[in-house]
C-alpha cells in the first residue's frame, strides 16, 4: 500500500473520532462548533497570511461571497450535526450525515445537469431505505431520538451546499486561501449564533477545552488534509468509498469508549445507507466527495 493510501487510512481513522469528542466535551453543541473552527482558523492563519496573502488580496467580491456563503453552509453543518449527537447515538447521527454524497449527486443533477447513472440512482433508493429504517428505529425509542437523526440529515444536506459551492470556488484559488476564508468565516458565525444564544465561550472544565482542541487538530485539520492531500493521488471516487469507514469507526469508537452499543436498526440501515453510496460511486457516478 503506498503513501497515498495511508495518507487515505490516516484520514479516515481521524475524522471517526469526531464524534466521540464532541461527546466527551462538557459543552453547549454551538460553543463546541466554534471551538472546532477557531482552533482550526487560527493554525492556518500564520501560513495562509505568509503564503496566500496577496491571492487572497486580488480575490474578486464574488469569489469572497462565495467563500463566505461556503462557510455559512459549513456553520450551519456543524451547528446541526454536532446538536444531533446530544439527541441521538453516534451511530445514527454519523450513518446518517454520510448521506451527503448522495444530496450532492442529486443537486448536481438539479443546478448544473450534470447525468445520473443508474448506480447513483440505485444507490440513492438504497440509501433512502436505509435512512428510512434508521427513522423508524429512532422513533421507537423516543420521539428526541427521532429528532436527532432528523438534525443529522439535515447536516448532511448543509455540507452538501458547502461541497458545491466548494468544488466551483476551487477552480479558482488555492486550498490553503479556500479553507482560511472558509473556516475563518465560519467560526465567526458560529460565535456570533452562541453568543446571541447567550451561551459562555468560557468557563469551562480544562477536560472539555482538551476535547475541543483535539476535535479541531484530530478530525478537522489531521483528518480533513490528509483526506485532501490523498486526492492529489488518488480518485475522488476511491476518496468517496473510503470515508464510507468513518461510521463504522465512529461506531466502534463509541463502544469502546462511551459504552454505546448500536441498535439492530442502525446496524441494518447502517449497512444499507453504506451499500447505497458505495454502489453509486463505485464507479465515479459523480465527482463529489464526502464530508
Amino acid at each position: 500500500m503506498g503513501r497515498q493510501h495511508w495518507d487515505l487510512v490516516l484520514g479516515v481513522i481521524a475524522v471517526s473520532f469526531a464524534a466521540v469528542l464532541i461527546r466527551l466535551a462538557d459543552a453547549p453543541p454551538l460553543v463546541i462548533a466554534a471551538y472546532r473552527l477557531c482552533v482550526a482558523s487560527l493554525i492556518l492563519a500564520p501560513a495562509a497570511l505568509m503564503r496566500s496573502r496577496q491571492e487572497i488580496r486580488r480575490l474578486a467580491r464574488r469569489s469572497i461571497v462565495l467563500a463566505v456563503a461556503s462557510g455559512a453552509f459549513l456553520a450551519l453543518h456543524f451547528a446541526l450535526w454536532i446538536s444531533s449527537l446530544s439527541y441521538t447515538s453516534v451511530a445514527t447521527s454519523v450513518v446518517l450525515v454520510t448521506i451527503t454524497p448522495i444530496f450532492v449527486a442529486v443537486a448536481s443533477y438539479l443546478l448544473f445537469r450534470e447525468r445520473l447513472t443508474w448506480q447513483v440512482m440505485a444507490g440513492i433508493v438504497v440509501c433512502l431505505a436505509g435512512a428510512v429504517l434508521i427513522g423508524y428505529g429512532n422513533w421507537q425509542i423516543s420521539s428526541e431520538s427521532l429528532f436527532g437523526g432528523v438534525l443529522a440529515l439535515l447536516g448532511a444536506l448543509a455540507v452538501a451546499g458547502y461541497l458545491l459551492i466548494g468544488r466551483k470556488l476551487r477552480q479558482e484559488i488555492s486550498l490553503l486561501s479556500y479553507s482560511f476564508l472558509v473556516y475563518s468565516s465560519a467560526a465567526v458565525m458560529l460565535l456570533v449564533a452562541a453568543l446571541v444564544r447567550g451561551y459562555p465561550l468560557f468557563d469551562y472544565s480544562g477536560e472539555t477545552y482538551l476535547w475541543m482542541v483535539m476535535l479541531a487538530l484530530v478530525p478537522q485539520l489531521l483528518g480533513h488534509m490528509s483526506l485532501v492531500w490523498a486526492l492529489r493521488f488518488v480518485s475522488a471516487t476511491l476518496v468517496t468509498i473510503a470515508v464510507l469507514g468513518e461510521p463504522v469507526g465512529a461506531t466502534i469508537l463509541a463502544f469502546l469508549i462511551l459504552g454505546e452499543a448500536p441498535t439492530w436498526s442502525e446496524i441494518v440501515g447502517g449497512v444499507l445507507i453504506l451499500v447505497g453510496i458505495f454502489v453509486a460511486f463505485r464507479r465515479g457516478g459523480t465527482e463529489a466527495v464526502g464530508r
